[in-house]
């Protein structure tokens, strides 16, 4: 049994609200230093050459288990997303009673953008009710976003276990792996790359094809990526 480590993974506001909701349940990254094919059938990386298997099947198992920057099955990732610490007219950070909060800046309180209403958004407009906040009145707050690579440990409100992780190539993703990926479905019951608006289609694989170039992927490049499978469990 190894070793349960955490790390901290970057979603966008869109992704976060497929994850809160259950419609994301995997995730995929383009692995940095992509792997080939040889010529004799090997699956490698760089100078390392991980083999086949006695059908001829390119290993990746060995690969996996010792290089995913994710982790393995039983690892935990904390999200970071974009959020913001609250302040007064002031700038000095406050707590949910309007309250000023001195030192440790933990105790103020915070905001998901990934819980705001899409598009255009104000602090101010932080709903009364949230399961991530007390209940409140009608209040204003000024402050400012800071983008999720900024965000700290403690201020993450969501932790994944990682289930399964394997490589593959981006366009073999299939029919169910795609709508896993947290693409968005439409009042029509077509698919789409977010809750955000965009081009909308009949299958999901299409609009996760569009979810990856939003992103600056390049889905023609077909590139080997991680393939991390994850739960949400309570942090």
């Amino acid at each position: 049994m190894h070793e349960v480590k955490e790390r901290p993974i970057l979603f966008s506001a869109p992704m976060v609200r497929a994850i809160l909701e259950g419609r994301k349940t995997v995730t995929r990254r383009a692995i940095k230093v992509q792997p080939h094919i040889d010529a004799s059938g090997n699956f490698c990386v760089g100078s390392s050459n991980y083999g086949q298997d006695g059908y001829g099947k390119p290993v990746t198992k060995h690969f996996v288990n010792g290089c995913c920057p994710y982790g393995k099955p039983g690892d935990r990732l904390w999200v970071r997303e974009t959020f913001a610490l609250l302040g007064n007219e002031d700038g000095c950070c406050i707590d949910w009673q309007d309250n000023l909060v001195k030192g440790d800046e933990r105790d103020a309180a915070r905001i998901y953008r990934a819980s705001c209403p899409p598009g255009d958004y104000g602090l101010n407009q932080i709903p009364a009710k949230a399961e991530w906040k007390p209940d409140t009145e009608a209040m204003e707050y000024d402050g400012a976003w800071r983008p999720s690579i900024h965000m700290p440990r403690w201020a993450s409100r969501i932790l994944l276990e990682i289930t399964d992780v394997r490589v593959e190539r981006l366009q073999d993703i299939t029919y169910e792996q795609a709508a896993a990926e947290g693409v968005h479905r439409g009042p029509l019951r077509e698919w789409c790359a977010s809750d955000e608006g965009g081009a909308c289609h009949k299958y999901p694989v299409p609009a996760f094809r569009d979810l990856w170039q939003s992103v600056g992927g390049n889905w023609n490049a077909n590139p080997w990526v991680w393939v991390v499978e994850f739960k949400r469990v309570t942090p």
